[in-house]
Protein backbone atom coordinates (compact mmCIF):
# COMPACT_ATOMS: atom_id res chain seq x y z
CA UNK A 1 0.00 0.00 0.00
CA UNK A 2 1.06 3.61 -0.58
CA UNK A 3 0.64 6.41 1.60
CA UNK A 4 -2.82 9.04 1.40
CA UNK A 5 -0.40 11.91 1.28
CA UNK A 6 -1.93 14.38 -1.08
CA UNK A 7 0.42 15.48 -3.69
CA UNK A 8 -0.29 19.27 -4.32
CA UNK A 9 0.69 20.49 -7.48
CA UNK A 10 3.78 23.03 -8.28
CA UNK A 11 3.72 26.29 -10.11
CA UNK A 12 6.87 26.40 -12.15
CA UNK A 13 8.51 30.06 -11.70
CA UNK A 14 9.72 30.61 -15.17
CA UNK A 15 12.59 33.17 -14.78
CA UNK A 16 12.15 36.57 -16.47
CA UNK A 17 15.86 36.63 -17.82
CA UNK A 18 14.81 33.41 -19.92
CA UNK A 19 12.00 33.74 -22.43
CA UNK A 20 10.71 31.39 -24.77
CA UNK A 21 10.47 27.90 -25.44
CA UNK A 22 13.24 27.39 -27.47
CA UNK A 23 15.86 29.16 -25.26
CA UNK A 24 14.37 26.89 -22.24
CA UNK A 25 14.91 24.13 -23.98
CA UNK A 26 18.68 24.90 -25.54
CA UNK A 27 19.81 26.80 -22.46
CA UNK A 28 19.74 23.77 -19.40
CA UNK A 29 22.54 21.60 -21.36
CA UNK A 30 25.04 24.35 -21.32
CA UNK A 31 24.70 24.59 -17.29
CA UNK A 32 27.69 23.64 -15.67
CA UNK A 33 27.14 21.41 -13.06
CA UNK A 34 29.44 21.44 -9.49
CA UNK A 35 28.97 18.09 -9.57
CA UNK A 36 28.00 15.08 -11.37
CA UNK A 37 26.50 11.87 -10.23
CA UNK A 38 29.35 8.57 -9.79
CA UNK A 39 28.05 6.13 -12.38
CA UNK A 40 28.32 2.46 -11.87
CA UNK A 41 28.09 1.07 -15.07
CA UNK A 42 26.90 -2.52 -16.05
CA UNK A 43 26.33 -4.52 -19.00
CA UNK A 44 23.23 -6.54 -19.43
CA UNK A 45 22.50 -8.91 -21.97
CA UNK A 46 18.81 -9.11 -23.45
CA UNK A 47 16.73 -11.92 -23.80
CA UNK A 48 17.00 -11.81 -27.81
CA UNK A 49 21.00 -11.95 -27.25
CA UNK A 50 21.54 -8.23 -27.62
CA UNK A 51 23.01 -5.90 -25.09
CA UNK A 52 22.21 -2.61 -23.04
CA UNK A 53 24.41 -0.95 -20.54
CA UNK A 54 22.99 0.72 -17.63
CA UNK A 55 23.92 3.06 -15.47
CA UNK A 56 24.16 2.94 -11.39
CA UNK A 57 24.42 6.01 -8.78
CA UNK A 58 24.63 3.83 -5.68
CA UNK A 59 22.99 5.09 -2.10
CA UNK A 60 21.73 3.44 1.15
CA UNK A 61 20.92 -0.26 1.42
CA UNK A 62 16.90 -0.08 1.53
CA UNK A 63 16.34 3.67 -0.17
CA UNK A 64 14.05 4.76 -2.81
CA UNK A 65 15.35 3.23 -6.26
CA UNK A 66 14.73 5.43 -9.44
CA UNK A 67 14.94 4.38 -12.76
CA UNK A 68 15.21 6.49 -15.45
CA UNK A 69 14.55 6.24 -19.20
CA UNK A 70 16.01 9.03 -21.61
CA UNK A 71 15.03 10.59 -24.64
CA UNK A 72 16.16 10.54 -28.51
CA UNK A 73 19.94 9.96 -28.26
CA UNK A 74 20.28 10.58 -24.49
CA UNK A 75 22.44 8.86 -21.77
CA UNK A 76 23.29 9.16 -18.15
CA UNK A 77 24.70 12.06 -19.29
CA UNK A 78 21.91 13.98 -19.88
CA UNK A 79 21.32 16.89 -17.61
CA UNK A 80 18.02 15.96 -16.78
CA UNK A 81 19.38 12.79 -15.29
CA UNK A 82 22.32 14.66 -13.61
CA UNK A 83 20.24 17.01 -12.47
CA UNK A 84 17.81 14.66 -11.02
CA UNK A 85 20.65 12.46 -9.63
CA UNK A 86 22.34 15.20 -8.22
CA UNK A 87 19.73 16.00 -5.86
CA UNK A 88 18.46 12.85 -5.17
CA UNK A 89 21.95 11.48 -3.97
CA UNK A 90 22.50 13.72 -1.11
CA UNK A 91 19.58 12.58 0.26
CA UNK A 92 20.37 8.71 0.21
CA UNK A 93 18.08 7.71 -2.93
CA UNK A 94 19.31 5.53 -5.33
CA UNK A 95 19.36 5.52 -9.17
CA UNK A 96 19.49 3.85 -12.69
CA UNK A 97 19.73 4.97 -16.17
CA UNK A 98 18.97 1.81 -18.47
CA UNK A 99 20.05 3.12 -21.70
CA UNK A 100 17.87 1.85 -25.04
CA UNK A 101 20.03 -0.10 -27.38
CA UNK A 102 22.76 1.72 -29.07
CA UNK A 103 22.85 4.57 -26.63
CA UNK A 104 25.11 5.14 -23.46
CA UNK A 105 28.26 4.83 -26.02
CA UNK A 106 27.89 1.32 -26.22
CA UNK A 107 27.13 -0.12 -29.94
CA UNK A 108 24.59 -3.16 -29.40
CA UNK A 109 24.61 -6.29 -31.46
CA UNK A 110 21.33 -6.72 -33.47
CA UNK A 111 20.17 -4.38 -36.68
CA UNK A 112 17.68 -3.46 -34.11
CA UNK A 113 18.01 -0.17 -32.54
CA UNK A 114 15.43 1.58 -30.48
CA UNK A 115 12.11 3.52 -30.63
CA UNK A 116 9.82 5.63 -29.09
CA UNK A 117 6.87 2.63 -28.35
CA UNK A 118 9.46 0.36 -26.94
CA UNK A 119 7.10 -1.15 -24.00
CA UNK A 120 8.41 -4.13 -24.47
CA UNK A 121 11.83 -2.90 -23.61
CA UNK A 122 10.44 -0.89 -20.33
CA UNK A 123 8.42 -4.11 -19.38
CA UNK A 124 12.22 -6.42 -19.56
CA UNK A 125 13.95 -3.78 -17.56
CA UNK A 126 11.80 -2.85 -14.77
CA UNK A 127 10.57 -6.42 -13.98
CA UNK A 128 14.52 -7.48 -13.48
CA UNK A 129 15.09 -4.34 -11.25
CA UNK A 130 12.09 -5.51 -9.59
CA UNK A 131 13.51 -9.08 -9.12
CA UNK A 132 16.92 -7.89 -8.00
CA UNK A 133 15.49 -5.44 -5.48
CA UNK A 134 12.09 -7.06 -4.20
CA UNK A 135 11.76 -5.00 -1.26
CA UNK A 136 12.36 -1.46 -2.07
CA UNK A 137 10.32 1.05 -3.27
CA UNK A 138 11.07 1.63 -7.29
CA UNK A 139 9.83 4.61 -8.77
CA UNK A 140 10.08 5.46 -12.81
CA UNK A 141 10.37 8.49 -14.61
CA UNK A 142 10.66 8.70 -18.64
CA UNK A 143 12.09 11.61 -20.20
CA UNK A 144 10.03 12.87 -23.72
CA UNK A 145 10.74 9.30 -26.01
CA UNK A 146 11.33 7.64 -22.38
CA UNK A 147 8.38 9.09 -21.03
CA UNK A 148 6.23 7.93 -24.27
CA UNK A 149 7.45 4.39 -24.07
CA UNK A 150 6.98 4.36 -20.42
CA UNK A 151 3.96 5.89 -20.36
CA UNK A 152 2.17 3.03 -23.21
CA UNK A 153 3.90 0.55 -21.02
CA UNK A 154 1.62 1.85 -18.20
CA UNK A 155 -1.55 1.61 -20.15
CA UNK A 156 -0.64 -1.63 -21.87
CA UNK A 157 -0.20 -2.90 -18.02
CA UNK A 158 -2.86 -1.86 -15.79
CA UNK A 159 -3.04 -2.94 -12.53
CA UNK A 160 -0.30 -4.99 -13.21
CA UNK A 161 2.34 -2.36 -13.24
CA UNK A 162 1.91 -1.91 -9.50
CA UNK A 163 3.03 -5.05 -8.58
CA UNK A 164 6.91 -3.74 -10.14
CA UNK A 165 6.93 0.14 -9.61
CA UNK A 166 5.24 1.68 -6.73
CA UNK A 167 4.78 5.47 -8.96
CA UNK A 168 5.84 6.66 -12.43
CA UNK A 169 6.31 10.05 -13.86
CA UNK A 170 6.77 11.30 -17.30
CA UNK A 171 8.27 14.44 -18.48
CA UNK A 172 7.49 16.17 -21.93
CA UNK A 173 6.64 13.26 -23.21
CA UNK A 174 5.57 13.29 -27.22
CA UNK A 175 2.39 11.62 -26.71
CA UNK A 176 0.86 11.87 -30.15
CA UNK A 177 4.15 10.69 -31.88
CA UNK A 178 2.82 12.08 -35.14
CA UNK A 179 1.96 16.19 -33.99
CA UNK A 180 5.79 15.83 -32.53
CA UNK A 181 7.42 14.32 -35.66
CA UNK A 182 5.75 17.13 -37.87
CA UNK A 183 7.10 19.65 -35.51
CA UNK A 184 10.07 18.92 -35.54
CA UNK A 185 10.33 18.20 -39.00
CA UNK A 186 9.38 22.17 -39.74
CA UNK A 187 10.96 25.63 -39.68
CA UNK A 188 13.45 26.46 -36.62
CA UNK A 189 13.27 23.27 -35.21
CA UNK A 190 14.26 21.38 -38.65
CA UNK A 191 17.17 23.15 -38.63
CA UNK A 192 18.23 22.92 -34.99
CA UNK A 193 16.61 19.74 -33.08
CA UNK A 194 16.05 17.93 -35.95
CA UNK A 195 19.67 18.27 -38.05
CA UNK A 196 21.62 17.80 -34.59
CA UNK A 197 18.95 14.46 -33.97
CA UNK A 198 19.83 13.07 -37.64
CA UNK A 199 23.61 13.82 -37.57
CA UNK A 200 23.77 11.67 -34.39
CA UNK A 201 21.30 8.95 -35.46
CA UNK A 202 22.99 9.14 -39.02
CA UNK A 203 26.27 8.21 -37.76
CA UNK A 204 25.37 5.33 -35.46
CA UNK A 205 23.11 3.85 -38.03
CA UNK A 206 26.31 4.18 -40.32
CA UNK A 207 28.19 2.59 -37.41
CA UNK A 208 26.05 -0.12 -36.94
CA UNK A 209 26.64 -1.08 -40.93
CA UNK A 210 30.01 -2.27 -40.55
CA UNK A 211 29.15 -4.69 -37.75
CA UNK A 212 26.05 -5.72 -39.14
CA UNK A 213 24.86 -6.02 -43.23
CA UNK A 214 21.89 -4.48 -43.64
CA UNK A 215 20.50 -5.33 -47.25
CA UNK A 216 17.15 -3.52 -47.41
CA UNK A 217 18.84 -0.09 -46.21
CA UNK A 218 19.19 2.80 -48.96
CA UNK A 219 22.35 4.45 -47.86
CA UNK A 220 22.20 6.88 -50.84
CA UNK A 221 18.52 8.18 -49.42
CA UNK A 222 19.91 8.04 -45.66
CA UNK A 223 22.74 10.56 -46.40
CA UNK A 224 20.21 12.48 -48.16
CA UNK A 225 17.56 12.65 -44.98
CA UNK A 226 16.87 15.85 -43.78
CA UNK A 227 13.48 14.99 -41.67
CA UNK A 228 12.75 12.60 -38.71
CA UNK A 229 10.22 11.80 -41.16
CA UNK A 230 12.67 10.22 -43.68
CA UNK A 231 14.85 8.73 -41.06
CA UNK A 232 12.14 7.09 -39.27
CA UNK A 233 10.53 5.84 -43.30
CA UNK A 234 14.07 4.88 -43.52
CA UNK A 235 15.47 3.13 -40.41
CA UNK A 236 13.73 3.47 -37.53
CA UNK A 237 10.39 1.72 -39.15
CA UNK A 238 11.08 -1.10 -40.79
CA UNK A 239 14.18 -2.70 -38.68
CA UNK A 240 11.81 -2.48 -35.80
CA UNK A 241 8.68 -4.51 -37.24
CA UNK A 242 6.78 -1.26 -38.64
CA UNK A 243 4.80 -1.08 -42.24
CA UNK A 244 5.90 2.51 -42.42
CA UNK A 245 6.15 5.80 -40.86
CA UNK A 246 3.29 6.71 -40.12
CA UNK A 247 2.41 3.13 -39.25
CA UNK A 248 4.70 3.17 -36.52
CA UNK A 249 4.21 7.09 -35.30
CA UNK A 250 0.49 5.96 -34.81
CA UNK A 251 1.20 2.74 -32.98
CA UNK A 252 3.71 3.87 -30.75
CA UNK A 253 1.96 6.70 -29.01
CA UNK A 254 1.40 6.23 -25.63
CA UNK A 255 -2.12 8.48 -25.94
CA UNK A 256 -4.56 5.88 -26.72
CA UNK A 257 -3.25 3.93 -23.35
CA UNK A 258 -3.23 6.76 -21.26
CA UNK A 259 -7.25 5.55 -20.19
CA UNK A 260 -6.11 2.29 -18.90
CA UNK A 261 -2.81 3.43 -16.83
CA UNK A 262 -3.85 2.57 -12.78
CA UNK A 263 -0.90 3.21 -11.34
CA UNK A 264 -0.24 6.81 -9.88
CA UNK A 265 1.62 8.29 -12.51
CA UNK A 266 2.38 12.28 -12.95
CA UNK A 267 2.69 13.78 -16.37
CA UNK A 268 4.70 16.87 -16.94
CA UNK A 269 4.30 19.34 -20.27
CA UNK A 270 5.24 22.95 -20.85
CA UNK A 271 2.51 24.70 -23.19
CA UNK A 272 5.18 26.20 -24.97
CA UNK A 273 7.65 23.29 -25.61
CA UNK A 274 8.84 23.26 -29.00
CA UNK A 275 8.87 19.55 -29.77
CA UNK A 276 5.30 18.64 -28.66
CA UNK A 277 2.84 21.04 -29.58
CA UNK A 278 -0.03 22.31 -26.86
CA UNK A 279 -2.86 20.77 -28.99
CA UNK A 280 -1.65 17.26 -28.73
CA UNK A 281 -1.88 17.51 -24.53
CA UNK A 282 -4.09 15.53 -23.52
CA UNK A 283 -6.97 16.38 -21.60
CA UNK A 284 -8.36 15.24 -18.46
CA UNK A 285 -10.72 13.26 -20.06
CA UNK A 286 -8.72 11.64 -21.68
CA UNK A 287 -6.46 10.02 -18.64
CA UNK A 288 -7.59 7.98 -16.03
CA UNK A 289 -8.22 8.79 -12.45
CA UNK A 290 -4.74 7.89 -11.58
CA UNK A 291 -3.14 10.06 -13.86
CA UNK A 292 -1.80 13.76 -12.13
CA UNK A 293 -1.59 16.17 -15.51
CA UNK A 294 0.43 18.82 -14.77
CA UNK A 295 0.57 20.84 -18.27
CA UNK A 296 3.20 24.40 -17.25
CA UNK A 297 3.05 27.68 -19.28
CA UNK A 298 6.37 27.50 -19.72
CA UNK A 299 9.94 25.43 -19.51
CA UNK A 300 10.62 24.23 -23.07
CA UNK A 301 11.59 20.92 -23.98
CA UNK A 302 12.58 19.10 -20.52
CA UNK A 303 14.19 23.04 -19.46
CA UNK A 304 12.36 24.01 -16.25
CA UNK A 305 15.24 26.21 -15.39
CA UNK A 306 14.39 28.27 -11.95
CA UNK A 307 16.40 30.91 -9.89
CA UNK A 308 18.26 34.12 -10.44
CA UNK A 309 21.00 33.96 -13.33
CA UNK A 310 22.61 31.78 -14.43
CA UNK A 311 19.65 29.44 -12.67
CA UNK A 312 19.84 25.89 -11.90
CA UNK A 313 17.60 22.71 -12.49
CA UNK A 314 16.28 21.54 -8.84
CA UNK A 315 12.42 22.78 -9.78
CA UNK A 316 12.10 19.50 -11.66
CA UNK A 317 14.03 17.20 -9.34
CA UNK A 318 12.04 18.25 -6.43
CA UNK A 319 9.02 17.96 -7.91
CA UNK A 320 9.92 14.29 -9.08
CA UNK A 321 10.97 13.20 -5.46
CA UNK A 322 8.18 15.48 -3.70
CA UNK A 323 5.71 12.82 -5.73
CA UNK A 324 7.36 9.91 -5.24
CA UNK A 325 7.43 11.00 -1.54
CA UNK A 326 3.66 10.55 -1.78
CA UNK A 327 3.61 7.20 -2.90
CA UNK A 328 5.89 5.47 -0.60
CA UNK A 329 5.34 1.88 0.77
CA UNK A 330 3.57 2.73 4.58
CA UNK A 331 5.94 0.97 6.98
CA UNK A 332 5.04 -2.18 8.13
Amino acid sequence: MSRTTPFTVPVYPAPAWLPGGHAQTIYPAALMWKKTPIYRRESWITPDLDSIVLDWVEGRVGTPLVVLFHGLEGSSRSHYATSLFDYLYPLGWRGVVPHFRSCGNAINRLPRAYHAGDSAEIDWVLCRIRAQYPDVPIFAVGVSLGGNALLKWLGEQGEAASAVINAAAAVCAPMDLTATGNALDQGFNRRVYTREFLRSLRKKTFAKLKLVDNPFLDQESLRRATTLREFDDLVTAPIHGFKSVDHYWQSASCKPHLASIRLPSLVINAKNDPFVPYESLPLQAEVSDHVTLMQTREGGHVGFVSGAMPGHLQWLPQTLHRFFQCHLPQPR
